[in-house]
């Protein structure tokens, strides 16, 4: 055989081993080295040199992992069937326990996960359920926190993400939230009745203490009433009878204030005779 050819021959066998023997890990990776089937250690970021055969590099991911959580069917404290769905986050911590201590991660967390939903949401009622969601959220995570160490794992949120009501309840809430509002509605127009009252109530008064006041109200809404050309107005006789009174008071008023005042003339009368005149002056 040549000798190039005995070269060629080594090289692609140095080659071959240095391409068996180089692991790189990632920097958001954990390499678990097994030598013969034992955990030998962990490896951190960066090239790794293993003995092809005896050796493998397992690589376990440590970023956050989102896991969406099955929608499955619950009968909350109240007997109503509710449809709901979940999302959690997590991230490995211990990578040999993740890959030792359980044969899939991912599995076990949605398994466990569905059963605890079932479990927590069963002690609420729709109501809790709907309102309470990050209480329940919390009980479902402390829950999960027990099995999280022994599998090198942890939990970090589980959200409720959709919850599905039946056809037949929504009509139901929608029903009640209409009547809420209408409560509401009527409430509000209540109060604005009662502060309308004690409105009127007030100015009847100050109407009664000053009768003119009364007399010039009428005479404002005649002429509102007058605002539109095409109206036609019937007033009963005690109303055109205090328009008259009250045109005939302000004549008066602008007479009084148009014409000087005279003096006061006294007659002086000494036993039946006719005397001088006396004028007295304001």
């Amino acid at each position: 055989m040549p000798v190039w050819a005995i070269v060629l021959i080594v090289v692609g066998v140095v080659l071959l081993l240095l391409g068996l023997s180089v692991r790189i890990v990632q920097q958001y990776e954990r390499g678990v080295l097994f030598r013969l089937g034992k955990v030998i250690a962990e490896r951190h970021p960066g090239p790794h040199i293993i003995i092809p055969v005896v050796d493998r590099l397992e690589h376990v991911s440590l970023r956050i992992v989102t896991m969406p959580i099955q929608s499955q069917g619950i009968i909350t404290r109240d007997n109503v069937s509710v449809d709901i769905a979940a999302v959690a986050y997590y991230r490995v911590v211990d990578a040999t326990k993740s890959l030792v201590a359980i044969e899939s991660v991912q599995e076990a967390i949605g398994q466990i996960a569905q059963t605890t939903m079932r479990s927590v949401i069963g002690q609420h009622t729709l109501d809790e359920t709907l309102a309470e969601t990050e209480r329940i959220n919390d009980a479902i995570r402390a829950i999960l926190d027990v099995h999280e160490v022994d599998w090198g794992v942890q939990i970090l949120i589980v959200e409720l993400k959709d919850i599905q009501l039946p056809v037949g309840m929504k009509r139901a809430m929608a029903r009640e939230a209409e009547a809420e509002r209408e409560k509401r509605a009527k409430v509000i127009a209540a109060q604005g009745e009662a502060m309308a009252a004690d409105s009127l109530a007030a100015a009847s008064d100050v109407m009664m203490a000053h009768p003119l006041a009364l007399q010039l109200r009428n005479l404002q809404t005649l002429v509102e009433l007058g605002v539109d050309k095409n109206s036609t107005g019937v007033f009963p006789a005690p109303l055109m009878s205090t328009i008259t009174d009250l045109g005939a008071f302000l004549d008066r008023e602008a007479r009084a204030a148009a014409t000087p005042a005279e003096p006061e003339q006294i007659d002086l009368r000494v036993g039946g005779a006719r005397g001088g005149r006396a004028q007295v002056c304001d």
